[in-house]
């Protein structure tokens, strides 16, 4: 018989081996990925396997930039019967102010925000336009404004009631419609509880606005709301509202002091210490109608910290008929603001551009106009004749002036500012 081939025979014992050890390795594999994408959704840190949730990455805190603005300032708003007539065209039959702003426009149209002070009213031309002693001046002065760059204006002070209360009403509505802010006088017991706030690029500020009288006109007894009148406890009380209304600056215009004067009086300074610490951080003056200085402050609050102020006690006249000695100078102020990311906000600088209040000799219209007085002085250094040689004259000494009451200008603290002080320094002490 032929040799017979021999199978091999597997006990049941050993497939009941074979899938115990399947079902282990199936068990380890099944175990070792669910580890490993638990850990990924649980461990952000884990640098090599991440879910598709985790592959979003959370944004790192964002650190808010600077904000820097350019606040613009201008003096007393007057108007004479001299200068209405002037802009009166007896062909059209209406006033064009345009003209008299020509010269320095793009000064106030480049600001962020422009802040001046309304010393007239806009009452309506059916109780006859008028000038000193009781203002009342043509509507198309407040679009003359508006068209160069006027945002706020200041209308609490000693003629703000010059007609009487119908035309602090009528002049709210003339400047609402033009869509000029105002500050001082109010037509309603509400809107004088209400604070004026303008958020300038990301910068807010609240507005106040106070007059020391009413030039003997008596505000009526049932309508006291109408003027801010300077009272210690009403001022307390509006900067507290304002600055719980968490704005980052409160500007306060001030009618105060004695005409014509060109230093502050003891009234002045005792109120401007008692407005910065108040919370007050910029003081702007008006009623001297000349000019007086400015400076800024260090301000301590009560936590130990310091903050910025800057106050002028008075910017002049913007624009007027008076022919007084100085009435006619101004400056045209610029500070600079800004917001630091961490909240804080700083007077960086305060540069002026003098002005003077020219009135031709010549010609029998436009006789007005705001004049740049450096730029008439280069003008007329290069050869261009636009002003005679008396008047260049005149403006070299309203320059010189100015600079002496005013003061040098404010700048903002830089090394390259710093390194020019070293050098004045040293080159003063060579000379000593």
């Amino acid at each position: 018989m032929g040799k017979r081939s021999k199978k091999t025979r597997f006990k049941p014992r050993f497939f009941v081996f074979l899938a115990i050890l399947a079902l282990l390795v199936i068990a380890v594999i099944y175990f070792g990925i669910y580890k490993n994408n638990n850990i990924s959704k649980t461990n952000p840190n884990n640098p090599t396997s991440q879910s598709q949730e985790s592959t979003v990455e959370t944004p790192s805190e964002v650190v808010p930039e600077d904000i820097t603005i350019k606040m613009t300032v201008i003096g007393d708003i007057m108007c004479h019967n001299t200068q209405y007539n002037d802009a009166y065209n007896s062909s059209s039959k209406k006033y064009d102010f345009s003209y008299v702003f020509e010269d320095i426009k793009d000064k106030l149209s480049q600001a962020d925000i422009t802040v001046g002070n309304l010393e007239t009213t806009f009452a309506g031309s059916k109780i006859g336009y008028s000038s000193y002693p009781t203002f009342n001046t043509p509507e198309a002065l407040g679009k003359a404004l508006k068209d160069v760059g006027v945002d706020v204006l200041s209308t609490a002070n000693n003629h703000c009631m010059d007609k009487g209360y119908t035309g602090i009403v009528n002049t709210i509505k003339e400047l609402d419609e033009l869509k000029i802010d105002h500050m001082g006088t109010y037509d309603s017991e509400e809107s004088s509880n209400e604070i004026l706030v303008k958020d300038v690029k990301g910068i807010k500020i609240a507005f106040l606005a106070y007059t020391y009288g009413t030039n003997g006109i008596a505000v009526p007894k049932d309508k006291s709301y109408a003027v801010n009148l300077i009272d210690k406890d009403k001022i307390k009380k509006d900067l507290e509202a304002a600055k719980a209304l968490d704005v980052d600056l409160i500007s306060v215009s001030m009618h105060w002091g004695t005409e014509y004067r060109q230093t502050p009086t003891d009234e002045q300074e005792e109120l401007a210490d008692f407005l910065f610490e108040n919370g007050a951080d910029i003081i702007l003056g008006s009623h001297p109608h000349v000019l007086e200085k400015m400076e800024k402050r260090t301000i301590k609050l009560e936590d130990g910290s310091t903050k910025d102020g800057f106050i002028i006690y008075s910017l002049g006249n913007f624009m007027s008929g008076q022919y007084y000695d100085y009435t006619r100078q101004s400056i045209i102020l610029d500070l600079q603001i800004t917001k630091h990311g961490d909240g804080k906000v700083s007077i960086d600088s305060a540069t002026y551009t003098p002005i003077y209040m020219y009135k031709s000799s010549s010609g029998s219209k436009q006789k007005y106009l705001v004049m740049d007085i450096e730029k008439a002085l280069e003008d007329y250094k290069a050869g261009k004749k636009n002003i005679s040689s008396s008047t260049n004259s005149t403006l070299k000494s309203e320059l010189k002036h100015i600079y002496k009451v005013v003061g040098d200008e404010i700048l903002e603290e830089t090394e390259e500012n710093k390194e020019s002080d070293k050098k004045e320094d040293t080159d003063t002490n060579k000379t000593e």
